[in-house]
Parts: C-alpha cells; sequence; structure tokens
C-alpha cells in the first residue's frame, strides 16, 4: 500500500495539463499539433473515431493522470464524485492510513499541491481538450446539413452519424463544467456574479491568461453548449451503441441538472421528464440486492463502462475497490475501508424503505445480502460464508475483513463475491434522478401535486407504504433527503447542498455519531472554504487565475448547533 497522502512536487516534468490541455502539443516534440490533428482526421476516420472513443474511456482509465505511478485513487471522474461525497455529509470512510481520501474527509484537500484535487480538477479539462479534438476532427455542422439534405442515402447516412459524434463534444464539455462549477464557487442563485472556473471555448484566444468566468457565465456557456447537441441530435436522429455515450435523452438530462443549478425550476422539470422517457425506474426486487455496477441496468441512462481490459494489474485504481465491499482485490474488503452511511441518515430511513438494506445495520445485518456467499480461506480451512455471517468473515490472505456497523452493501461486484475483477460499471445518470429533478422543478413552480405524483411514481419502487402527501419535513427538504438517500455514493451530495445552500452537518451533539472523531465536524453554508482552490500547475501556468480564499480547515467538533432540515 502506498502512502495515502502525495505532494505533487515535480509536475513541472509532467505534460501539459487542465487549460493548457486545449492547445495541443509543442510541434518541436515531435507530438501531433491540433491543427495536424483535424488535417489527419478528415483524412483518416478510423483516428476520429478513436479520439471520439478516448472522450469517453478517459472517465474511468486508471492512472489516466498520473500514470505508472500507479496511485489507487486515480481513475477519473468516478474518483471525483467518490470524493466529493467524501466531503459530504452521509458517506464516510474510516480514519485510516490506508484511507486514500482521507484530505476529502478532513477537508485538507484544500492544498494546491496534493494529488487529490490536482485529479478533480485535471480529469474534466483533459476531457474537454479531448472533446474538442472531436469536435475538430469532422466537418462543420453547416457542411454536415448539407449532405444530410443531399438526398444521397449512403451520404446521409454517414453525415447524419459524423454530426452526432460531433456534437456530443459539446455535451461532454458541458458535463465537464457541470462537474466543474459547484465545488470552486457557491450556488447559482447566491453567487451568480462570483468567480468560477476558467471556461475553455471558441473565444479565447489565450489560454496562458484565461481568467475565472462567473457562475452565470459558465452556466451560459454550459447551456449553451447543450441547446447544440440538442438541436443536433434531433436532426441526426442518433440511435448510440452503447450507454457509455451521450444520446438526445442524455443530452435533456444534463440540461435539466444545469437548469436544477441555475432555479429554472419549471424547465428543469420539463427537460427532466423528456430525458425519461422510456425508461422505467429499477423495481423493489432488482434493488433489494447489491447492484449499481452494470451499464445494461434498465434504469440507466449513461455510465461508465468499465471493461475488463482498462482494469490494470493490482484492481486498486476503480471504483470497485472503493465502493463494493465484495471485491476480493481492493481496500474496502481488505482494509475495514467500505464506505459507511452516516447513522444520522441511515436513522431517518424507514423501516419498510427496500433502501435501508443498502446499508448494514449497527449489529452487521441486512437482508439484501441474505442469499450472498463468499468463500475463501479462513483459519486454514476453506470456508463459505453466506448472509450476515460473511460480515464477520477474516480471510487469512488479508483480502477480506470484518465489516463495520452501516458499511454499504449498495454495490455489488460484478464479476462475483469476492472476485478479483474490480470490473464494475459506474452510474452517470440513472432514471430515478431524473424524477428527483421533476419533482423538484415542481415543487419549486408552484405545482406541487405534480411534485408530489412525481415522487409517489418513484417512490413505489422503493417503499410501498411511502406517501409524499404525509411527510413531516417541508416539500424540498423531502426532495433532498429521497435524493441523499437513493443516489448516495454517487457523488451528489456537494454539489446539492450548495446549490440549495445548505451547511455540512455530520453530527449533532446530543445524538451518538459514527463519524471518526478527526472527520467529525459542521460546516456553515457560506464558509469559503467549500470552495476548492487551484492546483498549482494551473496557477503558474494560467496567470489569469485568481485564487479562491476564505475559511479555515475544520476543526473536530465544530458547529454542533447546525441542522439541515433532513436530519434534523
Amino acid at each position: 500500500m502506498k502512502l495515502y497522502r502525495f505532494a505533487i512536487l515535480s509536475l513541472a516534468t509532467m505534460s501539459a495539463v487542465a487549460c493548457s490541455d486545449i492547445n495541443g502539443q509543442d510541434p518541436e516534440t515531435g507530438e501531433i499539433t491540433a491543427a495536424q490533428s483535424l488535417e489527419t482526421n478528415a483524412v483518416l476516420s478510423e483516428r476520429a473515431d478513436a479520439v471520439f472513443a478516448g472522450m469517453y474511456t478517459i472517465m474511468g482509465q486508471p492512472y489516466s493522470v498520473f500514470g505508472s505511478s500507479g496511485r489507487a485513487d486515480d481513475f477519473g471522474f468516478i474518483m471525483s464524485a467518490i470524493s466529493a461525497d467524501c466531503e459530504g455529509a452521509d458517506y464516510i470512510y474510516s480514519n485510516s492510513g490506508y484511507n486514500w481520501f482521507s484530505v476529502a474527509c478532513a477537508y485538507t484537500s484544500r492544498n494546491a499541491n496534493y494529488a487529490n484535487p490536482y485529479i478533480r480538477y485535471n480529469i474534466p479539462y483533459k476531457q474537454i481538450g479531448l472533446a474538442q479534438q472531436v469536435w475538430d476532427s469532422y466537418p462543420s455542422i453547416d457542411d454536415l446539413k448539407a449532405d444530410i439534405n443531399s438526398g444521397n442515402a449512403a451520404t446521409v447516412s454517414a453525415a447524419k452519424k459524423k454530426l452526432a459524434k460531433k456534437v456530443q463534444a459539446r455535451a461532454v464539455r458541458a458535463f465537464d463544467y457541470l462537474m466543474l462549477a459547484p465545488f470552486f464557487q457557491f450556488g447559482y442563485s447566491v453567487a451568480g456574479d462570483s468567480l468560477c472556473i476558467p471556461v475553455l471555448n471558441e473565444d479565447v484566444k489565450d489560454y496562458s491568461n484565461n481568467p475565472r468566468a462567473t457562475v452565470k457565465q459558465v452556466y451560459e456557456q454550459i447551456l449553451k453548449d447543450l441547446n447544440v447537441a440538442i438541436e443536433n441530435l434531433k436532426i441526426a436522429e442518433y440511435v448510440r451503441s452503447s450507454k457509455s455515450e451521450i444520446d438526445l435523452q442524455v443530452a435533456y438530462g444534463l440540461r435539466a441538472r444545469a437548469n436544477l443549478a441555475m432555479g429554472n425550476w419549471a424547465d428543469a422539470a420539463a427537460d427532466a421528464e423528456l430525458a425519461m422517457a422510456g425508461y422505467t425506474p429499477a423495481t423493489i426486487e432488482e434493488v433489494s440486492v447489491p447492484q449499481f455496477n452494470n451499464i445494461t441496468a434498465k434504469n440507466w441512462m449513461w455510465g461508465i463502462d468499465i471493461t475488463d481490459a482498462m482494469v490494470q494489474s493490482g484492481g486498486y485504481a476503480t471504483s470497485s475497490s472503493w465502493v463494493s465491499v465484495f471485491s476480493g482485490d481492493g481496500y474496502t474488503a481488505a482494509c475495514q475501508l467500505g464506505p459507511m452511511i452516516n447513522k444520522l441518515l441511515y436513522d431517518k430511513i424507514s423501516s419498510t424503505d427496500v433502501r435501508k438494506g443498502w446499508w448494514l445495520d449497527a449489529s452487521l445485518h441486512s437482508p439484501n445480502i441474505a442469499n450472498l456467499s463468499w468463500t475463501c480461506v479462513s483459519g486454514g480451512a476453506t470456508v463459505t460464508k453466506k448472509g450476515d455471517e460473511i460480515c464477520n468473515l477474516v480471510a487469512d490472505d488479508g483480502s477480506k475483513d470484518v465489516f463495520l456497523p452501516y458499511t454499504s452493501v449498495k454495490f455489488g461486484q460484478l464479476s462475483g463475491v469476492g472476485n478479483t475483477l474490480n470490473n464494475n460499471d459506474w452510474p452517470l445518470m440513472r432514471v430515478e434522478e431524473m424524477y428527483l429533478i421533476a419533482a423538484e422543478g415542481y415543487a419549486k413552480s408552484n405545482q406541487e401535486d405534480k411534485a408530489r405524483n412525481m415522487l409517489n411514481a418513484l417512490m413505489k419502487n422503493r417503499d410501498l407504504n411511502y406517501n409524499a402527501s404525509n411527510i413531516s419535513r417541508t416539500l424540498a427538504d423531502e426532495i433532498w433527503f429521497q435524493r441523499r438517500v437513493e443516489l448516495w455514493g454517487e457523488g451528489f451530495f456537494i454539489s446539492d447542498a450548495k446549490r440549495l445552500n445548505k451547511p455540512i452537518v455530520r453530527f449533532h451533539a446530543d445524538k451518538e455519531s459514527n463519524y471518526p472523531a478527526a472527520y467529525q465536524f459542521n460546516i456553515s453554508a457560506d464558509d469559503g472554504w467549500l470552495n476548492m482552490r487551484f492546483p498549482q500547475t494551473e496557477k503558474d501556468n494560467n496567470a489569469g487565475i485568481v485564487d479562491n480564499t476564505g475559511g479555515t480547515v475544520p476543526s473536530a467538533g465544530q458547529n454542533p448547533n447546525l441542522r439541515d432540515g433532513v436530519t434534523d
């Protein structure tokens, strides 16, 4: 196991990153420049298609930032999602030397030279660079539309495919900004005119001096990109070959997220309805066992397809190693680092809600694992443990330790319990999220009956006793509660808390807590420490960057009386 904290001391020796990615490479190095890439791709369509595939592969590719150094937390957007939830209030890792996400858990991630925030900043801008290559690799939209209108069947078919691939690059760029903006500034409603992140688009001429755009400007770019994608995906009549790509409905889903963040409530609901058409939530039976690992699931709209070939030696730099306690080669089972739910949230989940079984209770019980079994060598003999007995199983080779109370069993192991192939896929968008966006959009645009109907339609697949007309909290807080339970561990907590202007409430002074003492603190909604700092390389390479300031690293026990409206 490597040290779990890492200062970046020699980044000057690395290849261009972040904002400089989009410039292409220096021709003196022998690498292909952006202009040469366009010329080459125009001749070799297979190269253009390879760049298109790479734009998506990077999202979950192990070791895509630090390469052969083999950091166990270097696995793209999935790592960013986990880090974001570690900074929230509901997702807990043990305070252990094996915890590679400790800087996120402790909020020491605001160091400009740490690897964790560097990866989280680097991956979106790397993908933006690839998206620009994809955009440049195909003919202009006008030329492609002319081909579509040519009347020649072969020409029309080829042009539609190229148009669909080209404009997916704009949707991907919008997704990247959605993944960055919430972490570098407060929400749209309270900080719309405040500085957020640098925007890379066709209007930027000097990437070495590219100041931060405001929150409003970033979201204007997001909507512009998504509108281009939606308009042209309609024209292309695109049918994707894999759920790893963005189609029209995913583009609607991304625009629903953007409108939600901007407070465009009616537009958010409308886009969510368009996005979810034809999809149905997973049923009670389907979520009553560990899963959330297969891109082919009927309720998945978009995901990261983790192929066997992507899973590198050791298997630690994958989502399975960090979220699935059923991995036979990962930190979760081996080091008592299975992610745990905050007891404050767990206690609020109804006993009739099937999702309560997504986590072990205080006695290491979950009905959702009753039919699972784990075979390994324990105590010198090959043994098979089933159901709750798995929780106390200890493997002689160190691959499995005792589970802790409130450990998550939400994420199964795609290749089987105890399997060492960590090839779990990752959900980027599920239809359940669209139900929740629609509910919130309706609730906040004075259509509360529609909001309750949407909640009930979702919850009939989770809790047969649920009725959105019989809730104890406000409708807005009820929707956030359901988002926190349903989307737990999928990377939504911080972006939700900041757009809702909510504090981070990890403990109550008068209640038992399962948060490690070092991470047991609450943070007010306006604390400047919630905004990430820019990596040192970005500040070195981009003279226009003015860094975030304000706030201080949280201390154990601070703000014990803060409440969030959900876990009160």
